[in-house]
């Protein structure tokens, strides 16, 4: 069994909270040992996960959390950023993502799901569930790349 630290928070569903988001994953990443672009890629998809929940899961009048959780692994950071507010149809966001046309302006590009196309880019595993409210979960590996067992005994 792996050794893991689990933390857990709860933040009020507004734009001034996810700073705070932010600021706690580049500690915990910076703890992991990280390096500095790791640790942008891990701000900005938690930023932009936290930033949906935001924007999309709640309405005006409704007082909603962003829920993070973070498992900290000796070989990666696995992040879960939920709601318990409006689901939505991933198939339809997936299908919308499509791939960017480079002759376009940025600012021609569709405003929906470019948070999601930009954490898949960042993190190493993404997977989205939208059962019940949202949850985004997101594994950055400590070297980038996933190593298996079997290539851990290679190299012993």
């Amino acid at each position: 069994m792996a050794n893991v630290d689990y933390i857990e928070m709860k933040l009020p569903a507004k734009s001034d909270y996810v700073s705070v988001a932010r600021l706690t994953t580049s500690g915990i990443a910076n703890r992991m040992g990280f390096d500095y672009e790791a640790i942008e890629d891990l701000k900005v998809a938690i930023s932009e996960a936290s930033t949906n929940v935001v924007n999309h899961a709640y309405d005006e009048n409704e007082k909603g959390e962003i829920i993070l959780g973070f498992s900290i692994y000796d070989d990666r950071l696995e992040v879960m950023v939920s709601d318990r507010g409006e689901s939505f149809d991933l198939n339809e966001v997936k299908n919308n993502l499509g791939p960017i046309d480079h002759v376009k302006k940025t600012d021609d590009l569709r405003e929906g799901g470019f948070g999601l196309f930009l954490i898949n880019a960042l993190m190493d595993k993404v997977e989205v569930n939208n059962n019940y409210g949202v949850i985004v979960h997101m594994i950055k590996y400590l070297n980038g790349v996933e190593v298996t067992n079997s290539d851990k005994a290679k190299t012993k």
